[in-house]
């Protein structure tokens, strides 16, 4: 099934009458207007690629313009010599630069994370007193985030998510992974991003990250929004979407130790979300995933470092152990990379916690070095934040 990137441009006649040569566009008439001066036509184009098939524009979507309206379009990238700067207008709505961090006796601008890449089995109980011990081992080594795998307490497979999910919103018995997640950040005063875990809302299945905060309370959810279809023949083949629900929301949160945008594995090849969570004040990306041993030497460690030189913040990254001789083998390398792309700490596939430490000064000292978030060309093109946009027009 294709999906469809609705762009909005105004160009003169000619330059329409030459775009509707083109096979990849579906063209509809907004409203046209002319005059002696500058004859204009409107209209609503949508773009029909195969690879856009993963891409949630009910989420975000990308607004590309001319340098004028009487430019053909084949002549926009060598057009005006002398230009106006609107990097105000490159994100809508505006972006809002990241707050102060909190601070307090217990977090300042600096603090530990602790990537815990666990080994997963088939014992669900096993699964989460494991991790429960390699949490308390993390806090005691001074960890005050701690960041768990995507799918920690189940096997990553169709069959076993229908076996091993929870219903999160029911908690207690209903749900023992995030309620051992809930009791340790509060027991030890730490904030925990937690992996992700089959989760069971109705008749659906998401595959679903929650965040608990110091106090225990659960500050957000987010459920994954890409889900993983792929079909490289030979080498990997997976549908998620067999058995899961795509979640239908970004998710930012405020916790103790700064303001931290959620996704979940595949979320991460996905720049827009990333772009949404940046415009939206972000200081660190936190993303559980579970590449395999296809796509992880390729493309685990280049997607994360992307993502965080293209935001000039924090991207923290999670995986669970490897089995070889499980049915779905992950790459492992769990990496906190830094804002200029830097890989800061990381490790092999074996079991292991990274614990290194995030200084969110460097945040703005990286900006000042590379100002490319004032240099943006809105007059050129946009990313407009759906949801974010609907509820300032709404509000």
């Amino acid at each position: 099934m294709r999906r469809h990137s609705r762009l909005l441009l105004r160009m003169n006649p000619t330059a329409a009458v030459e775009m509707l040569s083109s096979p990849l566009l579906q063209l509809h008439t907004l409203h046209s207007s002319t005059s002696s001066s500058s004859p204009q036509i409107s209209f609503r184009l949508s773009f029909s690629f195969r690879n856009l098939d993963s891409r949630r524009v009910s989420d975000y979507r990308r607004i590309v313009g001319g340098s004028s309206p009487a430019t053909p379009i084949r002549s926009i990238s060598s057009a005006t010599m002398g230009f106006e700067l609107k990097p105000q207008e490159a994100r809508v709505p505006p972006a809002i630069p990241p707050p102060a961090p909190p601070i307090s006796k217990a977090i300042s601008l600096d603090f530990k994370i602790a990537l815990c890449q666990l080994s997963v089995t088939a014992n669900k109980e096993q699964n989460i007193a494991h991790a429960r011990q390699v949490i308390e081992a993390a806090a005691r080594n001074g960890a005050q985030l701690i960041l768990l795998p995507e799918i920690w307490n189940s096997p990553y497979s169709n069959d076993s998510f229908p076996v091993y999910a929870e219903d999160i919103d029911a908690g207690g018995d209903a749900s023992p992974s995030t309620a051992m997640l809930s009791e340790l950040s509060r027991s030890l005063k730490i904030t925990i991003v937690g992996g992700s875990i089959p989760e069971r809302s109705g008749n659906k299945l998401y595959n679903s990250c929650c965040v608990f905060g110091t106090d225990g309370k659960l500050k957000a959810k987010h459920r994954k929004v890409h889900l993983f279809d792929i079909d490289i023949p030979g080498r990997m083949s997976f549908q998620e979407s067999k058995t899961l629900t795509a979640g239908e929301s970004p998710t930012i949160v405020d916790t103790d130790v700064g303001r931290i945008g959620i996704g979940i594995c595949y979320d991460i090849r996905f720049q827009e979300l990333a772009a949404i969570y940046a415009a939206r004040g972000a200081h660190l990306l936190c993303y559980p995933g579970a590449f395999n041993m296809t796509t992880g030497p390729l493309h685990w460690e280049l997607l994360q470092r992307a993502r965080a030189a293209d935001c000039q913040l924090y991207v923290a990254t999670c995986s669970p152990a490897r089995d070889s001789g499980s049915s779905y083998v992950a790459w492992g390398h769990s990496t906190l990379v830094g804002p200029f792309g830097e890989v800061l700490a990381t490790t092999e596939h074996d079991e292991a916690t990274v614990i290194a430490e995030i200084d969110y000064s460097l945040l703005e000292q990286r900006r000042k070095y590379l100002p490319f978030q004032r240099q943006r060309r809105g007059d050129l093109y946009q990313l407009v934040d759906v949801q974010r946009l609907n509820s300032t027009e709404t509000s």
